[in-house]
């Protein structure tokens, strides 16, 4: 986890805007070139006119795969290279840099996305970090709380990845490892000094990710609990399970790892019988509860759980702000919509007391009406000739 920042007051922190967007070939897009001026922008227009595919593009500015966690391939326009282009003109703690994410046409190869930033070619998609940190909240994770434990723990990983950039390449090296053991489980093939050293591994990066994921569970905790009082959002409650049933995260972490590699050197054939690795890492959830009522989130209204879902995400953007040094940009796909009129005009004067950059997308322009003169208000027409 990274060292916290100077504490500075939101304010006094410089801005991370995105000021140009071009897209070529992407979605419903064949080229689209935009410029923003202000702290908000809306896109709004009819249900399949290409809002949200704009916050999809801008979320590529991130590690990942974007707000739907769609394949490249299903981003490329049909009917277009097979490719795509997003091309953003940042500015990022006074500093103006130019991201490309690019899909190169079919040739044979895996899809994968080419990133350069400031015409140098990315090693890693985590280098995107370095120039802004890219947080959401889409119509799609309103059944975060009903919904499986896989899809918590993704939420919990993308709030670390935000202030903690090497979480990624230790859950995508724990994700390996862990495959590779279980294949040679299943396999039968009990090479003790193959299945120790991936072990090994497993225990190092679970560890790290488990530690990695409590600290920013405990920061979170404490930013909403500051921002409680004023916040006209309920406030929720977090408990973490590290998916490790009997390690003691009290202990020294290199202690911690010799205790989970032993659990799951102990664990082979018990894991052989069941198919998989029955404990670490990848087991692990996040708990919310209604602070206020003392019940677990996924009992609540389907507004309650909005509520709760919207003042989570918006004292994470405060968490990320005070731990990178700059604010990051918020992306709020069709979130007016379900908001009555005082709330959400609070939750405008949140986002513009946080200082972010803020995308939204709605139906009905009407529904912005509180953010007059604050807001780049940009129609999106359902074509793909744009």
């Amino acid at each position: 986890m990274e060292p916290p920042r100077d504490a500075h007051a939101p304010g006094s922190l410089p801005s991370s805007r995105v000021e140009t967007l071009r897209v070529g070939d992407f979605r419903n897009y064949s080229v689209l070139d935009l410029a923003f001026e202000s702290g908000f922008v809306v896109f709004h227009g009819n249900n399949g006119a290409g809002k949200t595919n704009l916050l999809e593009a801008l979320s590529l500015l991130s590690p990942g795969r974007g707000i739907r966690r769609a394949t490249y391939g299903e981003m490329a326009r049909q009917g277009g290279s097979g490719g795509f282009l997003v091309r953003a003109g940042i500015v990022s703690n006074e500093t103006a840099t130019l991201v490309e994410s690019r899909l190169p046409p079919p040739g044979g190869a895996p899809a994968s996305r080419h990133l350069r930033i400031d015409k140098t070619v990315a090693r890693t998609a985590d280098e995107l970090l370095e120039v802004c940190r890219v947080l959401w909240l889409t119509p799609a994770m309103d059944g975060l709380f009903t919904g499986p434990a896989g899809d918590r723990r993704r939420f919990l990983d993308r709030m670390v990845l935000a202030v903690d950039p090497a979480h990624g390449r230790r859950a995508s090296d724990y994700e390996r490892a862990m495959r590779s053991r279980n294949r040679l489980l299943s396999e039968d093939r009990m090479d003790d000094v193959w299945l120790s050293g991936l072990e090994a591994q497993m225990a190092e990066l679970g560890v790290a990710m488990a530690i990695a994921r409590r600290e920013l569970t405990r920061m979170l905790t404490a930013k909403i609990a500051e921002a409680a009082s004023a916040s006209p959002f309920p406030a929720a409650r977090l408990e973490l399970s590290s998916g490790y049933e009997l390690a003691d995260f009290s202990t020294a972490a290199v202690e911690t790892e010799e205790e989970v590699r032993l659990a799951l050197r102990r664990s082979r054939g018990i894991d052989r019988a069941a198919g998989r690795t029955r404990e670490g890492a990848h087991r692990a959830d996040l708990a919310v509860y209604f602070a206020a009522k003392n019940m677990p989130a996924a009992l609540a209204s389907t507004g309650e759980q909005k509520a709760l879902l919207i003042g989570l995400v918006l004292a994470h953007a405060q968490l990320v702000a005070q731990l990178s040094g700059f604010r990051p940009i918020l992306l709020l796909d069709e979130v007016a919509a379900h908001l009555d009129p005082g709330r959400r005009a609070a939750l405008f004067d949140l986002v513009a007391l946080l200082g972010v950059q803020a995308f939204m997308t709605g139906t009905d322009a009407a529904l912005f009406e509180a953010l007059a003169g604050r807001a780049d208000m940009i129609s999106v027409a359902s074509t793909s000739e744009r």
